[in-house]
């Protein structure tokens, strides 16, 4: 018998917490990518020289022939020589369609491996009539945006520890999704103005609102500045923070504009709700707030007109999750809004931080320009994915660089500057769903938590008492949700056959066999699981495909003590073949608990 982690309970006041850092007024120029030009000399193929993009194989290839060959004027000729070249490698060339240069386009069929590719490619070059033979290579945007403050955001596009963010671009910028910024307000700046929507000021304590009113429909950040012991004994003066503006400007900053930052999701809108202001804010008007973002009713309050897809929290208190907190979670959840939270800032078990340690939320631990767990983050099994959050110990640069103002109490200039926390982590991955909303509209915040996670990078650095599923990578993340590079159906196939799964014992398969689908699984294929267990931690779940290749849905973890795996995951299966029998592999790793595998199914 295992017992579950008992929590502190109690609490009502939330404070915020963001480390103010001083603005650089240095501007890091981009450096423009070149594509280089197709090789055409007979050169022996490599692997760079038979993909499409990279990490991608070709699909077809451009072949030119040299002026008096009949292949380079007679599509007929163009197609029988494709067909033998085929012949001759074993593989499936066929002619598709002359290019306006006069070189022949040519498909590749089957082939599925470098050195099948690469076969083709050398038995045009060994042809004298071909004069060069290419891949023919997908092209993206590669320009950088021309916001001029775009080289300090290391976060968005560093190799090392950014989230891959510009390449996600070309498939998504958000546009058509609402993201509600739950947090401290909006202060007017240009480089947001835009892109922000009608919110609400939630906040009913007029000691905490400062703007001398209870509830309206004002986000208007006047300042949460407080005096040395006017939040408590022992703590010292502060100046306004301007913290909802600064996690605005992550998600959904103006881009392409010339001026300031550039935004994850630029092309989705904020909508600011006020719920933070002096010494913090009341659980009371966050789950006010929690409920009218996501489209239900509060008394008192109109309807929202621009219910949010995303939430974004980047607040928290100490304590366990109360029941008041966790049911307007779930309603939101189930109205189809993703809820995106901060998993604090005390380099503690998350599990003691709220709303960090609810159900139903995406928990996010804070990196540092390392890719290591930040100093200050909260860690865990509740936490879900990490994303950068800054260290401005380490220099100020280093931080996360964002929309501000320059008042030290009321609003005065706009301005931008690097602030570290899981409060900066949190909005990475809010636009990361917004951009995800967007490319595929009928993601559910499950499919939206599982698709992040699964396509999450193993952290740079690193990381002691768990930061989730590792670092989140927006365009890869982005490229599963969207389909490119597999075909979505939608067609379900399923095992209602019970399996019993061994107490500590060896794994069990439970097949699926697959047809009348033709070509590859989707790059977002779904797997549904409904399993009965007494400690589901202890349980190992892979799927295997036709080809034997595997795919891990669930680890092993000592600390989750819940029962049961209702779940549905989601699996880049691109690169496999669709039709085969298809496996879900249980193991129980540990004894005293056992359970059954009742179903599980499918969905292409």
């Amino acid at each position: 018998m295992r017992t579950p982690t008992a929590f502190p309970t109690g609490r009502t006041l939330i404070s915020v917490a963001a480390v103010s850092a001083a603005l650089l007024a240095t501007v890091a120029t981009s450096a423009a990518v070149a594509q280089e030009p197709p090789t055409q000399a007979a050169a022996p193929a490599v692997p760079g020289q038979t993909e499409a993009a990279p990490g991608a194989l070709a699909q077809r290839l451009i072949v030119g022939y040299k002026s008096g060959a009949a292949e380079a004027s007679s599509n007929r000729a163009a197609e029988a020589d494709a067909t033998a070249k085929g012949k001759e490698t074993g593989e499936d060339v066929d002619f598709q369609r002359r290019l306006g240069t006069g070189a022949a386009l040519v498909g590749l069929g089957d082939a599925r491996s470098t050195t099948e590719v690469a076969d083709v490619i050398a038995e045009f070059r060994s042809d004298p009539q071909v004069s060069y033979v290419v891949p023919d290579r997908l092209n993206t945007p590669q320009a950088d945006p021309n916001d001029t403050e775009y080289g300090k955001q290391w976060d968005l596009f560093e190799s090392a520890a950014g989230m891959n963010v510009p390449a996600a671009w070309p498939t998504s910028t958000g546009s058509g999704v609402t993201v509600a910024v739950i947090d401290t307000g909006y202060v007017t700046h240009s480089d947001l103005a835009a892109n922000i929507v009608a919110g609400y000021d939630f906040i009913t304590d007029t000691a905490v609102s400062v703007d001398g009113d209870g509830r309206d429909s004002n986000p208007a950040d006047p300042g949460d500045y407080y005096a040395a012991n006017e939040c408590g004994t022992g703590i010292g003066a502060s100046n306004s923070s301007w913290h909802g503006t600064h996690v605005a400007g992550t998600i959904a900053a103006v881009t392409n504009n010339s001026k300031g930052i550039a935004g994850i999701a630029y092309g989705a809108k904020i909508s600011p709700l006020r719920v933070l202001g002096k010494c913090g804010g009341y659980d009371s008007d966050i789950i006010d707030a929690i409920t009218w973002a996501s489209g239900g009713t509060v008394s008192g309050v109109p309807a929202n007109g621009n219910i949010a897809k995303v939430i974004n929290m980047s607040l928290g208190g100490d304590g366990a999750c109360t029941s008041a907190t966790q049911s307007a979670i779930t309603a939101a959840v189930n109205r189809g809004t993703t809820v995106v939270v901060a998993a604090g800032n005390d380099n503690d078990n998350v599990a003691n931080h709220s709303p960090g340690n609810c159900a139903n939320v995406i928990s996010v631990a804070a990196t540092n320009r390392a890719g290591a767990k930040a100093s200050y983050s909260n860690y865990g099994t509740g936490v879900d994915i990490s994303a950068p959050g800054g260290q401005t110990s380490t220099g100020t640069a280093n931080g996360i660089y964002s929309t501000l103002n320059s008042g030290t109490k009321t609003p005065s200039t706009e301005s931008y500057a690097y602030y570290q926390g899981t409060s900066m982590a949190t909005p990475h991955i809010a636009g990361l769903v917004a951009l995800m909303k967007a490319a595929n509209s009928a993601l559910t915040p499950a499919q939206i938590e599982s698709a992040i996670k699964t396509n999450a990078r193993a952290l740079p650095g690193s990381c002691s008492g768990g930061c989730g599923a590792g670092l989140a990578d927006a365009a890869k993340t982005v490229q599963a949700v969207s389909g490119n590079g597999g075909t979505t159906t939608g067609t379900t196939f399923s095992s209602t056959s019970a399996v019993a799964i061994p107490d500590a014992g060896s794994a069990v398969e439970s097949p699926i066999a697959v047809n009348g689908l033709g070509g590859n699984a989707p790059s977002a294929l779904q797997v549904g699981v409904d399993i009965t267990h007494t400690y589901r931690g202890d349980l190992v779940l892979d799927l295997v495909a036709p080809d034997g290749s595997t795919y891990r849905l669930k680890s092993a973890s000592t600390s989750d003590s819940a029962d049961d795996v209702k779940a549905t995951y989601t699996v880049d299966a691109s690169s496999e073949t669709a039709n085969g029998t298809w496996k879900l592999r249980v193991q129980d790793t540990a004894a005293q608990d056992t359970g059954t595998l009742n179903s599980w199914k499918l969905t292409f």
